[in-house]
């Protein structure tokens, strides 16, 4: 069970998404933005308020046009798939391994949003396979998802993976710094994240977009060998690997896709069989701890 201190809000996307895609198509992308407006509070930096439609379009979100009939199949197979529920219940058990092995920590209240996807963007549905999830703002997790097999075999992996962010970088826990960031905090994070997953739900837990060409010894090197970049602008090349750069308009660097992702998994298996911690334990450890000191 979820600490009795927490609130889980999961949002009725499937209720929300049929209301914008029954309305005129001219009338979808402001109905978009006010059924997104739960989600404001994950963007306090953004004077006067984040665009929710462009945040939307931004994180791979459905098109709200052009494709109705196959977003509203695919949110149907989340509802037969018991989506909301499962997130629901893996939250609750993510947050109760948490406060067991952290027994003073403190799990904020939380927003969850879940998603259909674009099943029309190529690098959403092929390269990162139907997956963008975002949990690193305290109190808030958002998920986008296209429904295929493995995807919802990993409904509950996604989810805590998520949750152990916005634990990481909640109350009590590590300050991220846009600026003075290193790269090392975001690769440890996502191996964090994904150990924390696996020791809930085995081999579901590792997330599943990472090429295989990402685990090689070569690559794995260098990235560790980046650690010290610092400024969060700098990352995504790193994390999510040359395909991702490009999307996002960036200079690739030479690595796979979900090279970091890898480089994290690598690190934090090494640190846990060393430390003999769990990843639930190790939830606000340092990076430089967990990777053995000054990375250069």
């Amino acid at each position: 069970m979820a600490s009795p201190d927490t609130r889980l809000t999961i949002i009725d996307t499937a209720s929300t998404t049929r209301r914008v895609l029954a309305a005129p198509v001219p009338e979808r992308a402001e109905l978009l933005r006010r059924v997104r407006a739960p989600l404001n509070g994950m963007f306090p930096f953004i004077p006067g308020g984040p665009d929710q439609f462009e945040i939307h379009r931004g994180t791979y979100g459905y098109p709200i046009e052009g494709s109705d009939a196959r977003v509203l199949d695919a949110l149907a197979q989340l509802e037969d798939a018991d989506a909301w529920g499962r997130i629901r219940r893996a939250l609750a058990e993510g947050i109760a391994a948490l406060t067991s092995a952290v027994p003073d920590l403190s799990v904020p209240d939380l927003t969850v949003h879940l998603t259909v996807g674009d099943p029309g963007d190529a690098y959403f549905m092929d390269e990162i396979q139907g997956l963008s999830a975002f949990g690193g703002m305290s109190g808030y997790i958002e998920i986008t998802v296209w429904p295929h097999d493995v995807v919802l075999d990993r409904l509950e992996a996604i989810a805590v993976h998520e949750l152990h962010h916005n634990v990481r970088y909640g109350p009590g826990g590590v300050v991220w710094d846009p600026m003075r960031v290193q790269l090392g905090e975001q690769v440890v994070a996502e191996g964090l994240a994904d150990a924390f997953a696996a020791e809930l739900y085995g081999e579901r837990g590792w997330t599943h977009f990472v090429d295989e060409a990402s685990r090689e010894r070569d690559v794995v090197d260098k990235v560790r060998q980046a650690l010290e970049i610092t400024g969060m602008q700098y990352f995504m090349p790193w994390i999510l690997g040359d395909a991702g750069a490009r999307r996002l308009g960036l200079d690739p660097v030479g690595v796979p896709t979900g090279a970091g992702y890898a480089a994290g998994r690598a690190l934090v298996t090494q640190y846990l069989g060393r430390s003999g911690r769990s990843a639930a334990e190790a939830v606000r450890t340092p990076w430089r701890q967990v990777v053995g000191g000054d990375a250069r």
